[in-house]
């Protein structure tokens, strides 16, 4: 079986500077405001739980449901762990953001032409072999990056050789398992991370889309053409006036 990367984020440990949110905006050309918003322009962000900080960005699953209902295979799980996202592929259909069962990712609605953003472990670092920017950034390493098996182990000796913890990995088993783990001294429930299934969501979608297959692919097929026409449109639209000044341009010199 391949090896794959996880993060360990550990809950005890943070102190809630957020310079894993302000490296991540950095790194992704974000703004840099120094409030933390939950939306497009944040791929990770730190929320305040009273004198506990959580960092919420994409678990990044085993079994991803948002590749799994991407109808044009713009979102991927990656051999490495991280589950990538191709914005040249994708139609908007945003089915990937009704499908998480995290809510993670987001939708750029007030932009003209709008994309989903989430969060993929800074996999084009992680294949040249550097760490995720919100890992490498932490100052008490809150967090860290490691293969799964292994940051699994590391997680699970800290919760046994400490009693403080709350005796479970959160993303062990949530969703068939994620690629992102974090371990706690309060209820997980308390910091704003909901019980989930730990059965695969793509399980739970292959049946329900398996009861309405021509739904899905009229649908598709239907959102590809929409999506396509307005593209020519717009093409279209920009090459009108140069053709018109081209053809002004011959007629001048003919005349």
């Amino acid at each position: 079986m391949t090896r794959t990367k996880a993060i360990l984020i550990d809950i005890t440990k943070c102190i809630g500077c957020r310079s894993c949110e302000q490296a991540c905006k950095q790194i992704h050309g974000f703004p840099m405001q120094t409030e933390a918003k939950l939306s497009a322009t944040a791929l990770t962000v730190v929320e305040d739980h009273g004198d506990r900080f959580l960092r919420k960005m994409c678990m990044n699953c085993q079994e991803p449901a948002c590749a799994s209902v991407c109808l044009v295979g713009a979102l991927k799980k990656t051999e490495l762990g991280p589950v990538t996202y191709e914005a040249s592929k994708c139609i908007g259909c945003r089915y990937c953001i009704v499908a998480c069962p995290f809510n993670v990712p987001r939708y750029e609605w007030s932009k003209l032409v709008p994309f989903v953003k989430k969060c993929d472990m800074c996999y084009a670092r992680q294949v040249k072999g550097e760490q995720p920017a919100c890992v490498e950034a932490c100052p008490v390493q809150a967090s860290i990056v490691g293969w799964r098996d292994e940051i699994l182990e590391e997680a699970q000796r800290r919760i046994v050789l400490d009693s403080k913890y709350v005796k479970h990995i959160y993303g062990s088993e949530e969703a068939g398992g994620t690629s992102v783990f974090f371990i706690s001294d309060v209820p997980f429930e308390k910091l704003g991370l909901g019980e989930v299934s730990n059965q695969p969501v793509p399980v739970l979608s292959a049946n329900a889309l398996g009861d309405v297959p021509t739904v899905v692919l009229v649908g598709g097929s239907l959102l590809a053409s929409l999506y396509w026409i307005t593209n020519r449109r717009k093409q279209v639209a920009l090459s009108e006036p140069q053709e018109a000044a081209s053809g002004t341009a011959g007629k001048s010199e003919r005349g």
